[in-house]
């Protein structure tokens, strides 16, 4: 799945500076209305994205084909860019005036841009298309200001076979921490080399665990972490707390590349945290394995990953350009297009359209990956984004070194990320 994969790549957060720049609109604005639509032609919205990039060009040109063949009054020009410059490129067109009509964003990046202005909010789009909890992370003070365009999330794998062999029953929807820690004591047996448990000690999952725990990771100002607490401590030491026990340790080689998903398509792992875009890695896998919802400790919190659609707000095209992204993120076509190509999942409500996901065969609990959206949490954003990620992970990692506690690990974190919010 395209952009997604653990959120590798940080992701870009522009600077304030942003907000003084859009007011110096460049002549030539690319937004204005074209002379073709001013003498009754059609009307011409460009669209900027990156998730096409790297062999989904022409499905986005298929959907493209389609919304044009349904609205003959409107053309799509379509403007793709990797993912590396898209943030970079985006950032100089909308400072300059020259932005498309509309255009992608990942959430991270959305939440800047719904603050500084340069989004248009929808106005006649059928919200009821859409997942709930995939719609609300493109609003913002009451308004929609994007549309979820695709979404990926993480679950629980597990391996079926290992669980037989040492008599453990499977996880279900209901498991908490505890039911995952005892499964993963019994399923440990070092002498063979098969671990019970893998989830990476890194900022995506520590946040996700402190929501797990009841916990919030910024006050409601984003002024300063709120982590160091009960819930974030708990959190904390849930995931430190296996390293060495439950699950292998840096030495071991964890946090190495594709480590995790060599050891479990080894048949060395009984349960792994990761995301839906590793199931096509192991349809091949030689043991029989399946998913569920991942454990919670007060509450469930699965983490979410997804790309929305916008309009700028200096579109002189914005009822054309809403069209197009409706079309885009709920139409039949769409639908079709993504599961056919394995194009991230699309984000519409109706679960019956996505019979065809839902019934490929492995692995058999795919409803899993859609029950996971009744209760998500998405990652924290500030302007220092990719500090925040590395001071959190830096004190996580110390800990389960045995450097430090986890409560020492917690107290230092959350000192550093209210120092960078400042």
């Amino acid at each position: 799945m395209a952009n997604l994969s653990r959120r590798s790549v940080a992701p870009v957060i522009l600077g304030l500076g942003l907000t003084l720049a859009l007011g110096a609109c460049a002549q030539g604005s690319a937004t204005r209305t074209d002379d073709a639509a001013a003498s009754g032609g059609p009307v011409t919205v460009r669209y900027m994205n990156f998730s096409a990039n790297g062999g989904h060009e022409k499905d986005l040109d298929a959907i493209k084909a389609a919304f044009e063949k349904a609205n003959t009054g409107i053309k799509v020009q379509i403007e793709t860019t990797p993912y590396d410059d898209y943030f970079t490129k985006l950032q100089t067109a909308v400072a300059g005036g020259t932005a498309a009509d509309a255009f992608e964003l990942n959430y991270e990046n959305f939440v800047t841009y719904a603050s500084n202005g340069s989004l248009a909010p929808l106005k006649s789009t059928a919200t009821a298309s859409y997942k709930p909890s995939l719609l609300e992370a493109f609003s913002a003070d009451g308004k929609q200001y994007g549309l979820p365009e695709s979404f990926s999330n993480v679950v629980l794998f597990y391996n079926k076979d290992l669980f037989k062999a040492a008599g453990v029953e499977e996880p279900t929807a209901s498991w908490t921490w505890a039911d995952e820690q005892a499964a993963a004591e019994k399923l440990t047996d070092k002498k063979k080399g098969v671990w019970g448990d893998y989830q990476p000690i890194s900022f995506f999952e520590y946040y996700k665990a402190v929501a797990q725990a009841g916990g919030e990771f910024l006050n409601a100002d984003k002024t300063a972490a709120a982590f160091d607490s009960d819930a974030g401590r708990k959190a904390a030491q849930w995931l430190v707390g296996k390293s060495g026990t439950t699950m292998p340790t840096e030495a071991d080689g964890a946090g190495t590349p594709d480590f995790d998903s060599k050891l479990f398509k080894s048949g060395k792992l009984a349960m792994w945290h990761t995301g839906i875009w590793m199931f096509s890695g192991m349809a091949d896998a030689p043991f029989e394995w399946d998913v569920a919802v991942e454990p919670g400790d007060t509450t469930k919190a699965s983490a979410m990953f997804t790309n929305g659609v916008v309009v700028n707000a200096k579109s002189a095209n914005q009822e054309a350009a809403e069209k197009w992204i409706s079309f885009l993120t709920s139409s039949d076509e769409m639908v079709k297009t993504r599961l056919d190509t394995s194009w991230e999942l699309p984000p519409v409500a109706d679960e019956a359209k996505l019979a065809a996901y839902l019934d490929q065969p492995k692995p058999a609990n795919r409803q899993a990956v859609f029950d996971s959206l009744d209760a998500t949490v998405l990652p924290p954003v500030v302007e220092r984004q990719q500090e925040m990620q590395d001071a959190v992970g830096k004190e996580l990692s110390a800990a389960a070194a045995g450097r430090s506690s986890a409560d020492e690990a917690v107290a230092a974190a959350a000192k550093a990320v209210t120092g960078l919010l400042k």
